[in-house]
């Protein structure tokens, strides 16, 4: 197998890199050059036709892109330690909290980085007023989380999960493009330090 990847702090190929590591599997990666445009290249086109990364190159050709599809694929081909689930709810709830940390806070996170930052103004016609309108609504959403997290250390109640290394990936990628935590978001704060020692 090969994980086409791009480096930190591109959130989707480290999320990639976290659930491998929680897993404590290797899989050879070949980096690509975001900054270069390197995944919008004929050869990376030909195996993704949306010109993203990361995906996952099967030793029989065939390609498997979206970073949650590579999770579960290596999921199934490594169950220990479980990270979706191991029965119906488990796994159930553990696609709740993925639409959730997707949809919710994901979005809007993609929006301000699409329509707020100076770095992507260089690629598209940004709305300055869609990106303030995002940071608004990715900041109510840490909020949110905060309150999820206040009676229970993981999204999913006891288990750590994929669902906490998606919202680990965003989270950073929030602050790395100017999305903080919010000072008094304390239970969010203590999960991000949980969810990063367990991912170390």
């Amino acid at each position: 197998m090969l994980l086409w990847s791009a480096p930190d702090p591109a959130p989707n190929p480290r999320r990639v890199r976290l659930f491998l590591k929680a897993k404590g599997i290797s899989v050879e990666e070949r980096m690509v050059s975001l900054m270069a445009r390197e995944h919008k290249s004929d050869e990376v086109v030909a195996l993704n036709p949306r010109g993203q990364v990361p995906f996952l190159e099967l030793d029989d050709g065939r390609v498997i892109a979206e970073t949650i599809s590579i999770c579960r694929y290596l999921d199934e081909r490594h169950p220990q330690p479980p990270l979706i689930g191991t029965t119906p709810f488990e796994r159930a709830e553990t696609d709740m909290w993925i639409r959730r940390v997707e949809t919710g806070l994901g979005t809007p996170v993609s929006l301000f980085w699409q329509h707020g930052h100076p770095y992507t103004a260089k690629l598209i016609n940004q709305i300055p007023a869609m990106g303030e309108a995002a940071k608004v609504q990715a900041a109510a959403m840490l909020g949110w989380f905060d309150g999820q997290l206040a009676a229970s250390d993981w999204l999913a109640g006891e288990r750590f999960t994929l669902a906490d290394i998606a919202l680990l990936s965003i989270v950073d990628f929030a602050g790395w493009i100017g999305i903080s935590l919010p000072a008094d978001a304390s239970h969010l704060q203590d999960w991000h330090q949980r969810a990063t020692a367990r991912t170390a």
